[in-house]
């Protein structure tokens, strides 16, 4: 028997890989002569890094950079060998590094993307994979741009000050010193959010609550992004406001689309294509996914519908492990995912959960093959 593992990480408890590991050992209690074969996984936000370098032979690169904060950072990120760097923008200005007291989305820059697409071109990268997720930034990506070398300038000819408050006062930006070798290299964007940069739907009345913004810092952020990419479709000849993911990472899509020779795809798509998921899934006979909260969201792009897709293709049968199931899980029912297990085996605190994630995670899995094999021999169980 052949079973594949491509489960997203368990945030604030597990990365991808250590969860496949976990679902391998108990996979092994049950059927110790299966096959196992390990393809972690991630949706482009945080631990894509992780899932790549533990699906792949990449490289962890690391450096220090500025955080969304302006503050130094240790970053790390992936070369492959055949020259694709994946970079997660998490890892430099991600929201998980900004304690909730000090998140400040007027602010927050992303700058030290920008400086991770540089060390990435430094190495020799000729493709970037950038996850897009997780951002503390609202700034369209211009933290970004900046340290690949657009200049910012106010109406007296003064650099601006980063952070998506200051774009309301841009009054023209100089690409004279843009690093040329943005002009070869090829980027895409892995993301599971295709949000516009403004309006109702933007990166601003979307995203940028949950990164601090009030309900009138919102719209000051709306027109500030809109009045950026009104001199961004003016400077490069197109207007890429409403490209598909301008509004994810509180727009860096954006200025990846603006800028960048820059595709969009899904996150789990890319990190599926990276790490091999459809050659790992031929000969299989099951798939094992999950994340840590499963619920109708996970419709919406998530890890767990990305490997279902893949396995769908192949005609193979998906079961998902999910540290919780909330509202409207069963709907997944019907998009591909055959069933799905919560990890705890009774009542306890997420901090709990958290601590015995290892543990619960062999149990379930164990569990799920004894019922599995259970199917498939009729009654006659004696040889588990």
């Amino acid at each position: 028997m052949k079973i594949v593992i491509a489960p997203d990480s368990f945030k604030e408890s597990l990365s991808a890989p250590e969860v496949a590991l976990a679902i391998e050992r108990g996979v092994k209690r049950a059927i110790p002569q299966a096959t196992i074969v390990r393809v972690p996984m991630a949706d482009g936000g945080e631990g894509t890094v992780e899932a790549i370098l533990g699906a792949t032979a990449g490289e962890r690169q690391t450096h220090t950079v500025l955080d969304a904060l302006g503050r130094p950072i240790d970053a790390s990120w992936a070369l492959l060998p055949e020259g694709t760097a994946v970079i997660e923008m998490a890892c430099a200005a991600g929201l998980e590094h900004i304690a909730p007291h000090e998140r400040d989305p007027l602010r927050a820059t992303s700058y030290g993307v920008g400086q991770l697409i540089q060390y990435a071109l430094d190495a020799g990268a000729q493709h970037i994979v950038l996850g897009l997720g997780g951002s503390a930034t609202n700034d369209a990506g211009a933290g970004m741009l900046e340290a690949l070398g657009l200049r910012f300038l106010d109406s007296n000819n003064e650099t601006l000050a980063r952070g998506g408050l200051a774009l309301a006062q841009l009054a023209r930006l100089d690409a004279s010193k843009l690093d040329p070798r943005l002009a070869n290299i090829r980027v895409t964007i892995a993301s599971d959010v295709n949000n516009p940069l403004c309006g109702s739907k933007g990166a601003s009345a979307i995203f940028g609550p949950q990164k601090g913004a009030t309900p009138a810092q919102v719209q000051t952020l709306d027109a500030a992004l809109d009045h950026f990419a009104d001199l961004c479709a003016q400077t490069v000849g197109r207007d890429m406001r409403d490209a598909p993911g301008s509004g994810a990472a509180g727009g860096l899509g954006f200025a990846a689309h603006a800028w960048l020779r820059t595709t969009f795809k899904p996150g789990a798509e890319v990190v599926a294509e990276i790490g091999g998921l459809s050659s790992a899934m031929e000969g299989a006979d099951l798939v094992i996914t999950g994340e840590g909260r499963m619920d109708a969201q996970t419709l919406l792009g998530k890890t767990p519908m990305g490997v279902a897709l893949f396995a769908k293709r192949a005609g193979i049968p998906v079961i998902a492990i999910a540290g919780s199931l909330g509202d409207g899980y069963q709907a997944l029912y019907e998009a591909g995912i055959h069933a799905a297990f919560s990890l705890a085996s009774g009542p306890c605190t997420l901090a709990e959960a958290c601590q015995r994630a290892p543990t619960l995670l062999e149990d379930r899995a164990q569990d799920i093959m004894r019922v599995w094999l259970a199917s498939r021999l009729g009654t006659n169980t004696r040889t588990i």
